[in-house]
């Protein structure tokens, strides 16, 4: 059973047992491959970052685009759509970038073999690991259709009733990762601060 990060000067720890750790780490991963950039990474930084550079996804491709990946990818100017698109290709790919770089970072911290479900990690992991949670737990919020304070604390009655009656509803098991990760993500920040 997970236990809350601490910090004993460079290291964080906090017990994850192997499906609580199997659990966060596909989710990173599927964050992972939604902010892929088409036609993937080549794998050099420096060419990763200037191949997307200028160029914004098509219009079709926004048309069509997932909504937990606009919310991953918002646009930098709501009120004026040229500008959006401006900023969009000036800053989408190195933002995909560095997002899909910092959640193999998280990943790769997860993977550690673990002593006992310890997961010890150094500061530039438990930042990594902290920002990666972000970018799940927005994707799953948009999954769950989170807007306001009302929707999530809708979803918290409707996992508190699903625990009574033992629903298998999706929605909810989404909600039951929403609400580990966002303990998690608590926990961590607050071992970081």
């Amino acid at each position: 059973m997970a236990t809350a990060f601490k910090r004993k000067g460079s290291r964080v720890t906090a017990r994850l047992d192997a499906n609580e750790r199997a659990i966060v780490r596909e989710l990173l991963d599927q964050t992972r491959d939604l902010l892929m950039p088409s036609g993937g990474l080549s794998g050099d930084p420096v060419e990763d970052l200037f191949s997307g550079l200028g160029k914004g996804p098509d219009a079709e491709e926004l048309a069509h685009r997932d909504p937990a990946l606009a919310r991953l990818l918002p646009d930098g100017h709501r009120g004026d759509q040229e500008m959006a698109a401006e900023f969009r290709a000036l800053t989408e790919h190195s933002l995909r970038h560095r997002k899909v770089a910092n959640l193999a970072t998280a990943i790769a911290a997860l993977d550690q073999p673990a002593t006992r479900d310890k997961l010890d990690l150094d500061l530039g992991q438990a930042q990594a690991l902290l920002i990666g949670l972000a970018d799940v737990r927005l994707a799953l919020g948009e999954r769950l259709r989170l807007r306001t304070d009302e929707d999530s604390e809708q979803l918290q009655r409707d996992l508190a009733a699903a625990a009574e009656d033992a629903s298998d509803d999706p929605r909810l098991i989404i909600g039951l990762y929403y609400d580990f990760l966002t303990w998690m993500q608590e926990s961590l920040a607050g071992a970081l601060l």
